[in-house]
């Protein structure tokens, strides 16, 4: 009598899977058919754009903070490194200086390394691997 109950069980066990497994299948089927939303411009969009229109710095930013505040600031950080680049690229001296500035901005975004990676690279100049 066990044994029959446990087949049993072991039988309707086995066809739920099938079902759930098949229920699941048909589902993520159907959602293939589903349109996704478009974020594209239209046609009517670009034509009240005109082409030769290219907006400034300024109103790229005023654009930005339109959508975005966050977008916005970084819009004008990313012009304000514009700006600055410009500026040092006209002397050699102001180059050497933004090179360092750069290093050191550099080393405070990346930490140097671990003692354990320090250690292994002194090994290895001590072997000569």
């Amino acid at each position: 009598m066990q044994k029959i109950l446990l087949s049993l069980k072991q039988a309707l066990h086995s066809s739920f899977l099938v079902i759930i497994l098949m229920v699941f299948i048909s589902l993520s089927g159907s959602f293939i058919f589903i349109q996704q939303t478009s974020h594209a411009t239209t046609l009517e969009e670009l034509k009240l754009i005109p082409p030769e229109y290219k907006p400034n710095s300024e109103e790229k930013i005023n654009r930005a903070n339109e959508f975005d505040p966050g977008v916005g600031i970084q819009e004008e950080d990313r012009q304000k490194a514009y700006e600055q680049a410009i500026k040092d690229s006209k002397n050699l001296n102001t180059i050497e200086k933004t090179y360092e500035r750069n290093l050191k901005a550099e080393q405070e975004q990346n930490p140097p390394e671990s003692f354990g990676e320090k250690a292994k690279e002194v090994i290895e100049k001590v072997t000569g691997k």
